[in-house]
């Protein structure tokens, strides 16, 4: 006889246990490979734009297809993780992702570099569609925020690893080198999850029902709460991948003109993003997460507004600030789509996080058209509009009633 999760709840993973940190250092390693793989073209953009003649918003492209795969693969392939196994199909989708950055070195073209992009995206999607639902399954729900958030550090470590290595490989060499480097970092995070990662306690196969699966996400986007949650997602990786896309462009240009290797350092801010993803979860849970949302948000808006500032050191403070607001507003926001999800019996993670990359894809190759209209001031309008749409939605949401808890059928 298959016992249940909630049976079984006394003996999930709490934070402290040897199981708890074996789990959460996995996926610390897996976030790390994932979003340094993914994002650390955004330091090569102004490298592609001199090689292959492009425009950034065409360069930007290198980052939006691979995020668009994302966006694409995540539903599909949170089913197929529920008959194929959560421990199987990240592993898969690691080592996948991590061949596929190596290739990229050898793209003979633009055009190929962005279908290598494309694919390598699809395969990440395999570990993101399913790593908070190993997390929710396998994390007694007391720890869950606190795991979430370390989950979510890892990504932020990873997007600054990709950005700070490609920068300091590029300065030396070229950005077919800063690819191979950043591969071989990912090959090695993957091999690191493998040896940690705990099987599955709680995961049962199911075959892949695609009616049901069908008839879980149209009952996801007909909740308010969860709709305005998918809402904010959208918005807030539109501003963030803005953000760190065109912000190389600005300063390697005049009056900063700074190196490749000072623009890299800058990417070191995302540490403030680590800590805060984390810090947030454990404040979600203590204070509650409209606040949280709504808190995170305004500190998001606060850094976009200093970075319009023209002084060197207004705009990392600024970069900082804003950094700090996304990741604890992503952490919170997540974290709420997977309890509201869970208690719907809803696909609301998968969506999420499709809504979530569909913001990063979309979100940052349009403002590429921003900075090429209006150039900073253009940039700072685009993404301070969307901040303030994640902040009327924050607010709706304080009016939303709870999730009614589904009743199973007999």
């Amino acid at each position: 006889m298959l016992l249940e999760r909630e049976d079984l709840a006394v003996t999930a993973h709490r934070r402290g246990t040897p199981g708890f940190r074996r789990i959460t250092l996995a996926l610390f390693a897996a976030g790390l490979a994932t979003f340094t793989t993914l994002y650390g073209v955004q330091s090569l953009l102004p490298a592609l734009t001199g090689e292959f003649e492009i425009s950034p918003a065409t360069a930007s492209l290198a980052v939006s297809l691979g995020t668009a795969g994302l966006a694409v693969g995540i539903i599909p392939l949170t089913a197929l993780s529920a008959v194929w196994g959560r421990t199987r199909m990240m592993t898969a989708s690691l080592f996948a992702a991590a061949v596929l950055c190596l290739a990229q070195a050898f793209s003979p073209s633009f055009t190929a570099l962005l279908v290598l992009r494309g694919a390598q995206g699809l395969v990440l999607a395999g570990l993101t569609a399913t790593a908070m639902s190993y997390l929710a399954e396998e994390i007694d729900r007391g720890s869950l925020g606190f795991a979430i958030g370390l989950y979510v550090a890892g990504n932020s470590i990873g997007g600054m690893a990709g950005r700070l290595i490609a920068s300091l490989v590029l300065d030396v060499s070229n950005w077919r080198w800063a690819l191979g480097v950043v591969g071989v970092l990912a090959l090695g995070c993957a091999v690191l999850y493998r040896a940690l990662i705990l099987p599955s306690a709680y995961f049962r196969p199911a075959p892949a029902r695609l009616r049901e699966m069908a008839g879980t996400v149209g009952r996801s986007v007909t909740d308010p709460g969860l709709l305005r949650l998918f809402g904010c997602g959208l918005l807030l990786m539109g501003c963030f991948v803005t953000v760190y896309n065109y912000l190389s462009f600005r300063l390697l240009a005049a009056p900063f003109r700074l190196s490749h290797v000072i623009v890299g350092l800058i990417s070191v801010v995302y540490l403030a993003g680590a800590v805060s993803s984390a810090l947030a979860g454990r404040m979600a849970d203590a204070f509650g997460r409209p606040r949280m949302l709504w808190a995170s948000a305004l500190v998001t808006l606060a850094g976009v507004l200093l970075m319009a500032a023209s002084n060197l050191a207004a705009i990392v403070a600024g970069l900082v600030v804003t950094t700090v607001g996304f990741f604890a507003a992503h952490s919170t926001a997540s974290s709420w789509v997977g309890a509201r999800a869970a208690t719907l019996g809803v696909q609301g993670p998968a969506i999420y996080l499709c809504c979530y990359y569909v913001g990063s894809s979309l979100g940052g190759w349009l403002g590429g058209f921003a900075y090429g209209g209006a150039g900073w001031g253009g940039v700072t309008g685009y993404i301070g509009a969307l901040v303030v749409g994640v902040l009327l939605l924050a607010l709706g949401l304080r009016s939303v009633a709870p999730a009614t808890p589904r009743i199973p059928r007999a």
